[in-house]
Parts: C-alpha cells; structure tokens; sequence
C-alpha cells in the first residue's frame, strides 16, 4: 500500500493551486501514483507548511475584503 495525504476532501483552490484538504498541486495529486515513496516523503514533508501558508494568505485575503480595501 503507498502512503497518501488524501483527506477525500479533493478541492483545488485557484488561487494557491493546491487541494484544501490534502495540500498537493494538480500535477502532484496525477502523479502520485508513479513517484518513489521517496518522492512521496518529500512532498509529504512541505505540506504543512504549504497549508499554513496558504491559510495564512486566505486569511490576510478575508480581512483585507471585510475592510473594503479589496
């Protein structure tokens, strides 16, 4: 079985290009079937931080609209 960060909850945004619910790219998600499980472990590994981030600009976005400035 290979290891996957699919949440099943498979939304991409169109702004950051990453799913919300498990944080890969399109291209990472087409072809995730035929990396290493090395490949896998380092993409595993940035997306926390690629999450945060992009919560992070979707919050900053959130307050800056509900300031009128956007």
């Amino acid at each position: 079985m290979t290891s996957s960060p699919c949440v099943k909850i498979c939304v991409v945004d169109p702004l950051a290009g990453l799913c919300v619910g498990c944080g890969r790219t399109v291209a990472e998600i087409s072809l995730w079937p035929e990396m290493s499980e090395s490949e896998r472990g380092a993409v595993m590994a940035a997306l926390p931080a690629r999450m945060l981030a992009a919560r992070s600009r979707a919050a900053r976005g959130g307050r800056l609209r509900a300031r009128g400035h956007a």
